[in-house]
């Protein structure tokens, strides 16, 4: 991977467990593409470089630190959530204060290995969808530099699509993970209300309020939400909203798409052409599309700024109102100071309607799965919302500000790179705790689109094969005559089984040849360092046929969890090491396979 290429979460995780590369090598590479970007924007704050390094030598030096799943992945935090060690400012100097913990949030990324580099740029007080009113400047997009770079998100997701770091933190109350992923031709994942907790979070709507993920690749964001997702009693609007595991492409989807004349582009004639190509590549997937009424969804979105959510936004920042309001941007101030108007009759008034907007949309999921929207509607340059903020910003929550008010959770997905070089992106939509199921569909598009990842050119890696753990399934790795066409793989396929993938263990086996009749090998986990990484297949059986199977299987070979190259564990076969007096060492070998290829005769 050359220097300035992007890097994702899994390739980055597999080097540091395969000895590849080190933590610290990764971090230091961290800290080389973002002096070569020379975009002081994007971070409000950065930290020492020395700092990370050491952190991540700290982190490598752990037993268990190959264990973790964000292991030595740098991460880059939106600078309106707690980090230790970082001033927040929420994008507004007199408001910045120094947290004395993480957001449970960060904390949950730290417990996973990952290794925080600096807090990222905002449209102050997560205010806005275009990234361009912060005291800090101006990111530049790296896909085009006369765009806005989206917002409120700003150098949350310029960070991740300039290759500085493949993971980041934003939030997004209106649009503010999504918008901004899809200017810079990544994925943004919106969770589920209350599934990530937001203590630790400078609040835009308390309400509505939720931590997102930006990162190159949806099993990338998946992870990093699985990692930050469970209830936490620090926050009152937490919800126990595990992420589920993602399954293979389902065989029968239905998609929602707005009735014909619905849809609003505002006579951007190639964004439109975009979203008609997006829905051909659904199609071609297997996907059923099915039209549905879009005007309840434009409706509740008009209460998101035209209703009482705005005192939400007043609530936050009302003190630094009355005392400094020339610290606060202008085109904020105008905006929240409307929230200070508003009476409780209209609260009510607004909340009872949303209620009914809520039923209606429910109607609509009893026939859909998901709904396909555009991302945004349009693009604009940073030239055109600085000439008219307001508008040009509301037009680009077209497709956003309704998704939190209705409890929906969204993938921001990229789609299609336009004729004149800006990005095109679809999100899906469904209710509350179908996160894994936009995950499950959602890799398989992105991946079909062959679009480059982030703004560098690099190719996606190739897609991930699943377990097929849908209902009773469990998965087994075979290291020796089970595998594809050797001696005993007839017994998987006899007891119907399904080959799921190819793949290695992490860097902590040997690979014995026993002596048995017929040659059979043992695999051995050693100590970290002293092993290397052994070729396997994963197979799916039955529960009941796993059970046929594993009584089948002689001694000295047992069953156990065997640790892959990526972290995951699964079930496999291993040796008793009793059985290895008199067995050749076929480590070098890397697999049974080549072993018999070559090793036998050697």
């Amino acid at each position: 991977m050359g220097a300035d290429q992007p890097e994702t979460v899994a390739a980055i995780v597999a080097a540091h467990r395969a000895g590849a590369t080190t933590p610290a090598e990764t971090i230091a590479r961290t800290y080389q593409r973002i002096r070569d970007a020379n975009d002081p924007a994007i971070f409000i704050s950065l930290r020492e470089e020395k700092d990370a390094i050491a952190e991540a030598e700290k982190l490598a030096a752990r037993k268990d630190a190959a264990e973790l799943p964000l292991y030595g992945v740098p991460v880059a935090v939106k600078d309106n959530i707690d980090a230790l060690g970082f001033p927040t400012t929420a994008a507004c100097p007199a408001f910045s204060y120094t947290p004395t913990h993480d957001s449970t949030a960060v904390a949950r990324l730290r417990a996973a290995g990952a290794i925080i580099i600096g807090k990222t740029n905002l449209d102050q007080f997560a205010t806005g969808l275009v990234g361009v009113r912060s005291p800090y400047g101006i990111p530049k997009n790296p896909i085009r530099e006369d765009l806005i770079p989206g917002g409120s998100s700003s150098g949350s997701a310029t960070s991740v699509a300039a290759g500085l770091v493949p993971l980041s933190l934003g939030t997004d109350t209106a649009g503010s993970g999504r918008v901004p992923a899809m200017l810079n031709n990544i994925v943004g994942l919106k969770p589920s209300l209350g599934m990530i907790s937001t203590a630790g979070l400078v609040p835009a709507c308390r309400t509505l309020d939720c931590i997102s993920v930006f990162a190159l690749t949806v099993d990338d964001a998946a992870l990093a939400l699985s990692v930050m997702a469970g209830p936490d009693q620090a926050d009152p609007f937490s919800r126990d909203r595990p992420l589920g595991p993602l399954t293979p492409f389902p065989a029968k989807i239905r998609l929602g798409v707005p009735r014909n004349g619905q849809l609003i582009f505002f006579g951007d004639k190639k964004s439109e052409a975009a979203y008609g190509e997006a829905l051909k590549c659904w199609t071609s997937l297997g996907v059923e599309l099915v039209e549905f009424d879009l005007e309840p969804f434009y409706e509740t979105a008009r209460l998101l700024y035209e209703g009482p959510w705005v005192a939400e936004r007043y609530l936050v920042i009302r003190n630094l109102l009355a005392s400094a309001p020339d610290s606060i941007h202008a085109v904020t101030r105008e905006i929240t100071a409307a929230g200070a108007r508003l009476t409780a009759a209209e609260t009510f008034s607004a909340l009872y309607r949303l209620q009914g907007l809520r039923k209606i949309a429910e109607r609509t999921f009893a026939n859909v799965d998901a709904l396909v929207l555009p991302t945004a509607p349009t693009v604009y340059s940073t030239a055109q919302v600085l000439a008219n903020p307001i508008e040009l910003n509301s037009r680009l929550g077209t497709y956003t500000n309704f998704v939190n008010l209705l409890d929906l959770c969204g993938l921001a997905l990229p789609a299609s790179m336009r004729s004149d070089g800006a990005p095109f992106g679809i999100t899906l939509l469904a209710p509350a705790g179908r996160d894994a199921m936009l995950a499950s569909i959602g890799r398989v598009f992105h991946a079909d689109t062959k679009l480059p990842v982030g703004a560098k050119g690099t190719a996606q890696p190739p897609l991930a094969a699943l377990p097929a753990n849908g209902g009773d399934e469990i998965s087994i790795a075979v290291v020796g005559a089970h595998l594809s066409g050797m001696a005993l793989n007839h017994e998987l396929k006899a007891l119907n089984g399904k080959l799921i993938e190819a793949t290695k263990t992490a860097a902590d086996y040997k690979l014995y040849a026993l002596q048995t009749t017929p040659p059979k090998p043992g695999m051995l986990r050693v100590e970290a360092g002293q092993g290397s990484s052994i070729e396997l297949e994963i197979w799916s059986l039955s529960s009941s046929a796993f059970g046929k199977f594993v009584n089948a299987i002689p001694p000295p070979m047992a069953i156990g969890t065997i640790r892959l190259a990526d972290g995951r564990g699964v079930k496999g076969f291993l040796v008793e090491p009793e059985a290895l007096n008199g067995a050749r060492d076929i480590t070098a070998y890397g697999g049974w396979r080549k072993y018999m290829a070559e090793g036998v005769t050697a």
